[in-house]
């Protein structure tokens, strides 16, 4: 069992999400974006630390990097699990995810062929690799098995946003200004300095 924070970004929910309020039972696709570049940064005390054996899961022809926790979470990955050098550290400052202005998610990185690792070797039988970042619902771009679990708290984020240069009109996250506000349901429709939710979810176990 575990209980993981994952980011519900604004504009996910209000594209393609369902409300949810806490105590729900809710099944997302998630993804981790390693080193929580997410909105500039700044997520301390939200990261989740995840040590599992990496999977490649076949989709539409293309394999998915993937991490299945022991108590049932999966998380896909952006950055592939072969850049460690021993396989068992965070991935040594090497991490492909970059900041989002406003937090919109790339879809994770996928392979073709049968080959797991870069000469087709794989990573391993029983390899363990570590990885840590903010886990974010992903509900674009490929599919991977997703994780079923109980939302215990909700947080409303709201964030600032201020110009890359004077008369600039394009804009960046202010992590500082960053502040969380605990509300029982996800809004639907979020509006300006709202950039999502951060939720609590209980993942009971592996599901058999």
């Amino acid at each position: 069992m575990g209980l993981w924070r994952v980011f519900y970004a604004d504009w996910e929910m209000e594209c393609c999400g369902t409300p949810f309020s806490v105590g729900d039972e809710v099944t997302w696709p998630l993804l981790l974006d390693e080193g929580g570049e997410t909105l500039g940064g700044g997520w301390s005390g939200a990261l989740s630390a995840i040590t599992a054996t990496p999977e490649y899961v076949r989709v539409d022809g293309a394999e998915i990097r993937v991490l299945r926790a022991d108590d049932g979470l999966v998380v896909a990955l952006h950055s592939d699990p072969d850049d460690d050098a021993t396989g068992t550290g965070t991935d040594g400052g090497r991490s492909r995810s970059r900041s989002r202005s406003r937090s919109r998610s790339r879809s994770t990185d996928t392979r073709t062929g049968t080959g797991s690792g870069r000469d087709g070797s794989g990573p391993g039988p029983g390899r363990r690799v570590a990885r840590s970042g903010l886990l974010t619902v992903e509900r674009h771009g490929a599919r991977w098995p997703e994780t079923t679990g109980t939302v215990r708290t909700i947080h409303l984020v709201h964030q600032d946003f201020a110009e890359t240069a004077p008369g600039s009109r394009t804009w960046e996250p202010v992590p500082a200004s960053r502040s969380l506000e605990a509300v029982d349901r996800s809004p639907r429709w979020f509006g300006e300095g709202r950039a999502g939710v951060l939720a609590e979810l209980y993942v009971p176990g592996p599901r058999t």
